[in-house]
């Protein structure tokens, strides 16, 4: 299948490692070119030069964080000012600390707000108005949106909270033929899910962890002009194992 992602543009943020790297890289290998964001200079050239391998000169990069207000409109910025264009884009952002709920500290509550929440809506705000009709904000967040996960209070507070904000801003966006879709990824072979227990990897039907690149292929069909009339979607990539509708 011809997803129609031949020289549409695309930023990724988080796109250093992790589910964001392997979203990135499967845009690319469809044909589009990515401007990747993460925290480090090192990390984002590292990605760049990885990235680039598969298909030379079709990836940029820049350093932000996502929790400096400035960060949103850098990024958009430095993606249409190298490729004249922006098409969609893919907010992936790490996980807050693990902690309880109860026992999270207010600075971890507030700095996990201004990254994952409220630096999520800066992104969308500062990329609509440069976006084609027909483009797609893709937001990574968690099965967390429909399940609690042990351990995991703030994600579990907040992410639920950010995919209803995206429900709205689809609502929202619509009419101008812009879609947004909310990507709730389960286990997965990065970081996090290297020490997954066994217990996990039991309450999993399919009885295994994902691969990154199985996301980053659901990222890039979601993103592309082939899944032009989803919006306002939860897509689960979990293998299964969330139990809620």
């Amino acid at each position: 299948m011809d997803l129609g992602l031949t020289g549409k543009a695309f930023v990724v943020t988080g796109g250093s490692e992790g589910l964001g790297f392997a979203s990135a890289r499967e845009l690319t290998r469809e044909g589009a070119v990515v401007t990747i964001s993460s925290r480090t200079e090192a990390k984002v050239a590292d990605a760049v030069d990885r990235l680039g391998r598969d298909r030379p000169g079709a990836v940029d990069g820049v350093a932000v964080d996502n929790g400096d207000p400035g960060a949103a409109d850098r990024v958009v910025a430095a993606a249409t000012s190298r490729w004249g264009r922006l098409d969609g884009m893919v907010i992936s952002v790490g996980g807050p600390p693990a902690a309880t709920a109860f026992a999270a500290a207010d600075d971890d509550w507030e700095s996990a707000f201004r990254s994952v929440f409220l630096g999520a809506i800066r992104l969308v705000r500062a990329a609509v108005p440069a976006m084609t009709e027909g483009g797609a904000v893709v937001l990574v967040l968690s099965t967390s949106v429909k399940s609690p996960l042990t351990g995991l209070g703030i994600s579990n507070g907040l992410r639920p909270g950010l995919a209803m904000v995206a429900k709205d801003i689809a609502d929202e966006l619509g009419p101008r033929g812009i879609r947004v879709v909310s990507m709730l990824p389960g286990l997965f072979n990065t970081a996090r899910g290297a020490s997954a227990t066994a217990q996990e990897l039991d309450n999993i039907p399919l009885g295994r962890i994902g691969d990154p690149a199985e996301f980053g292929r659901a990222v890039a069909f979601v993103a592309s002009p082939a899944a032009s009339y989803i919006t306002g979607s939860t897509i689960a990539v979990d293998g299964g194992a969330l139990r809620a509708l």
